[in-house]
């Protein structure tokens, strides 16, 4: 049974990310597993989970693109741009036009400069900004440039007089806050905005399609690694093969010969077995991560 590779997670609600990686540890009877890319408690879906070796896959999961299926509420602002923040502000948002709506999150795709949520995980000074906030402070956060690849809007929804509710599907680069579009949507259009609910429903190719949640993994434990390291990296990168050559010369680290790959691929040896991430540069294909067994 091999204990190197990834688990694709469907997590519940009312988790933090690393509330899974400590249960897969005990699943796994392991302490090496990470994730790849923080999900908010609030947050379900697809949480990719790496472990022993497979971990140092993660850096590249991580920067993948991501989908989800999100619902915005009009007429109402939070401190956190999401549910589970106090609401500090209710504007009546009943006369807005679903053609107003959809013209504004239309606006929100491409690349686009967006100001992350203040109650993020990104550092500030060395701290998380959402703990200087939850200390009372008032954190501003530089606007980071992601693309947005695709904003649908399947329904708008008025089940209450003063609010109005919007389904959103999304396609976006890493960095990119869906509680951030919500936050903006709502200040174009005056009325304020946050997130009620959120999916993740891809991250790079894996889907929820074949997600598993925890439950269902405590039923195979200890076998939980649902792609083996070696079938994780052929899902994840375009794919060379080695001659036992190449293999032997990669393996302790050296370069090989380029083969006109543009971004990082993944070099098997004759038997199948994953080498090394390799990237070209200066006219060789050198190693980011050897991770053939030592």
């Amino acid at each position: 049974m091999s204990t190197d590779g990834l688990i694709v997670v469907d997590k519940s609600g009312g988790m933090t990310s690393h509330d899974v990686v400590a249960r897969i540890r005990r699943l796994a009877r392991t302490r090496r597993v990470g994730h790849g890319g923080t999900l908010d408690p609030m947050a379900t879906g697809v949480l990719v989970i790496g472990v022993g070796r497979a971990t140092r896959l993660l850096t590249y999961v991580i920067g993948a693109d991501k989908s989800y299926a999100a619902t915005i509420r009009l007429g109402q602002a939070t401190v956190t741009d999401d549910a589970e923040g106090d609401v500090i502000a209710t504007t009546p948002a009943g006369m807005l036009t679903d053609e107003a709506v959809r013209d504004v999150l239309a606006g929100m795709t491409g690349e686009i400069d967006q100001v992350p949520s203040a109650v993020s995980a990104i550092k500030v000074n060395g701290q998380r900004a959402y703990k200087r906030v939850r200390e009372g402070e008032s954190v501003d956060l530089p606007a980071r440039r992601v693309t947005v690849s695709r904003l649908d809007v399947p329904a708008i929804r008025r089940d209450r007089p003063d609010v109005v509710d919007v389904d959103v599907d999304v396609a976006c680069s890493t960095g990119t806050y869906i509680r951030a579009i919500a936050r903006d949507a709502g200040l174009a259009l005056g009325v304020g905005g946050h997130l009620t609910a959120l999916r993740r429903t891809a991250v790079g190719g894996f889907t929820l399609a074949e997600a598993l949640t925890l439950d269902e993994l405590e039923r195979r434990a200890p076998d939980v690694v649902g792609l083996p390291l070696a079938a994780a990296a052929d899902r994840f990168f375009p794919r060379r093969d080695a001659t036992a050559e190449e293999a032997k010369v990669l393996s302790h680290g050296g370069p090989l010969d380029p083969v006109g790959h543009t971004g990082p691929y993944a070099v098997f040896d004759p038997a199948g077995g994953l080498i090394a991430i390799v990237s070209e540069r200066a006219g060789r294909a050198r190693a980011e991560i050897v991770l053939a067994p030592a």
